[in-house]
């Protein structure tokens, strides 16, 4: 029987030796100092050893979709704060790709992305657009990225509701209402709204704008005529967004991103763990509506609450 060889010592493979459901990305040293968008060194069998046994890890969490839709807003902040708890995550990246939504829910994202950067860095890139609601949340974070030709800004409030009375005086039907206050049918469809009602509308949609802008004015360090510059509904390229103050730099992609959060983070070695929802193999594979109930349920609730009161979005 011919001599067994003695095996090699190697350094464990990142490919074959780390837990493939939990860690994702690369193993890399220290970003080197320069623009976003260095390409650092190739890390070395003693860097990847040391990497190996670091713990400490860099969450990526997805923002996308259209807030109060795609996006459920109780399983974004619930994985926000689980981020905010875990002592191993010690920055978050916030990949954002939604047009807002929702005014109320994109105010509790924004709030809990901002309880986390407390804690720990966090930075939100938007990749494609950041619009309304979806910037409202990225200025929770302590510096937004964004693509150069990615869609930010859009801020402003916006109350939709529709008016059905030709449409039920064409079908015959009338609306028989009791009510207990001149505002309880406040955007009813089965009705033209009064003068009282649009004052009424517009107080509410100025006050969530007030929120809003206030938000903005101190994530960005704005005065009051550049603030007024911004607030105007208007979007821009996330080139002319730097300029306006509404981003930080411009990021072309994830891997500047991480290491910016690495570097904020001061972290030696990147290892990274993707949070979010368990998703159903439907929902993995991109089949539309997965993920949303029976066929039908969702869209019948967004009509009845469409029904029942004016439409704040952001």
């Amino acid at each position: 029987m011919p001599p067994r060889l003695p095996r090699s010592r190697r350094a464990p493979s990142p490919s074959t030796d780390r837990p493939a459901a939990l860690v994702l990305g690369t193993w890399a040293g220290a970003a080197p100092s320069g623009t976003i968008g260095d390409v650092s060194e190739e890390p070395s069998g003693l860097h990847r050893l040391a990497a190996a046994a670091d713990r400490r890890r860099i969450a990526v969490i997805a923002l996308r979709g259209v807030i109060g839709g795609a996006v459920r807003t109780g399983d974004l902040v619930r994985t926000l704060a689980e981020a905010r708890r875990s002592a191993r995550v010690r920055a978050v990246l916030l990949e954002i790709d939604s047009p807002g939504g929702s005014a109320a829910e994109s105010e509790a994202i924004y709030l809990a992305v901002r309880r986390l950067a407390r804690e720990k860095p966090v930075l939100a890139w938007i990749r494609t657009t950041g619009a309304s609601g979806a910037y409202f949340a990225a200025c929770g974070a302590n510096r937004i990225l964004a693509f150069p030709s990615a869609i930010v800004g859009s801020i402003g409030v916006i109350s939709v509701r529709p008016v059905a009375v030709e449409a039920l005086r064409r079908l015959g039907t009338s609306v028989q209402v009791t009510k207990t206050g001149p505002f309880k049918d406040l955007g009813a469809p089965w009705r033209e709204p009064t003068e009282a009602d649009q004052a009424k509308e517009r107080e509410l949609v100025d006050a969530i704008f007030r929120r809003f802008t206030g938000a903005v004015a101190g994530a960005r360090g704005l005065d009051d005529a550049r603030l007024a510059r911004v607030t105007t509904g208007e979007v821009w390229l996330g080139v002319e967004a730097v300029s306006v103050g509404l981003v930080d730099a411009i990021c072309e992609d994830e891997e500047a991103a991480l290491r910016e959060a690495q570097q904020l983070a001061g972290l030696p070695h990147r290892r990274l763990v993707r949070m979010g929802p368990r998703r159903s193999v439907l929902q993995r594979l991109g089949v539309p509506g997965a993920g949303m109930g029976p066929p039908g349920v969702r869209w019948i609730a967004e009509v009845e609450g469409w029904l029942r009161a004016p439409r704040v979005l952001l």
